[in-house]
């Protein structure tokens, strides 16, 4: 039998009390989510206070505006990821059942989806206070990758969003009668690629750094749309490689497509987190390219 390492017994909550009948609970997930929006605000006030970072050394923002645009954005988040998770994963599921739709309790949020949230709530927050957007959207998309990290680290204390089988020494044995499934022999234990951590990593650590790096170190932000371009080519590649790891959703395998290919085409294709990181990493390597030259 294979060496593989045991899901750690954690519970997905911190704490649960019941008051009146109703229970309530502090999950993990809910955690990150908190924890990742307050580290993003923290991050993108001390880059406001640091003029020098900034052409003409102009912040684009104050530490208050940067307060005010939180707020938006946290409903950017929460509604573009559910909306995303919906129209891009279960459009059929939740068309038959639209009243599914609001319970985000329940789980269900898709990335791509709640960037685009964001990318609404920044846009409408810039144009009604006269912010400049490239230099707003610079300044978000560095501070980001924390919360993309802590996300994922959720996902795997949830066991959810596992990977494909694996013999790989760190492969998990993941509870759960779906994540057993992996046609193998009665008695056989599955154990899959730890995709969650994959992304944590690569989303969060490697791209998190890069992005401080680029802006404490080298000067990014004088330089328009270079830190949003590295950070949308930076997450749809390592979104798009990772997902040769991951277990795709239920929804797209088949018997004829066990690899959960959105796109085939003989065999070969890409998933569904493919096919949205693509748009990302065209935009992103664009965005890098456009701001080449002279500092501004």
């Amino acid at each position: 039998m294979q060496a593989v390492l045991r899901f750690p017994e954690i519970s997905p909550e911190l704490f649960a009390i019941s008051i009146g009948g109703f229970e309530f609970a502090l999950r993990w997930y809910a955690l990150a989510y908190i924890a990742g929006i307050v580290i993003a605000w923290r991050l993108a006030v001390m880059a406001v206070n640091r003029p020098a970072l900034w052409p003409g050394t102009q912040p684009p923002m104050t530490a208050k505006q940067i307060e005010d645009m939180v707020t938006l954005i946290v409903i950017g988040i929460v509604v573009g990821g559910r909306l995303g998770f919906v129209l891009f994963y279960q459009p059929g599921y939740y068309l038959s059942n639209p009243g599914q739709i609001l319970k985000v309790w329940q789980g269900g949020m898709a990335f791509h989806g709640g960037l685009l949230g964001v990318i609404v709530a920044a846009w409408v927050f810039t144009a009604r206070n006269g912010i400049d957007r490239l230099a707003a959207a610079d300044l978000v998309a560095h501070v980001v990758p924390p919360g993309l990290m802590l996300g994922r680290l959720a996902n795997f204390i949830n066991a959810e969003l596992w990977g494909r089988p694996s013999d790989l020494p760190w492969a998990v044995q993941f509870p759960g009668a779906a994540a057993q499934e992996c046609g193998q022999a009665i008695g056989e234990i599955c154990a899959r690629h730890p995709s969650q951590l994959y992304e944590a990593l690569l989303e969060g650590a490697l791209l998190g750094a890069a992005l401080l790096w680029l802006v404490y170190r080298r000067g990014a932000l004088h330089h328009p749309g270079r830190v949003l371009g590295v950070f949308l080519s930076g997450y749809g590649a390592a979104r798009f490689i990772v997902e040769f790891f991951r277990q795709p959703d239920a929804q797209f395998v088949t018997p004829g497509n066990p690899l959960g290919l959105a796109l085939e085409l003989n065999g070969w294709g890409l998933t569904m987190g493919q096919l949205l990181s693509l748009p990302m990493i065209a935009l992103g390597l664009w965005f890098v390219m456009r701001a080449r030259g002279p500092a501004a």
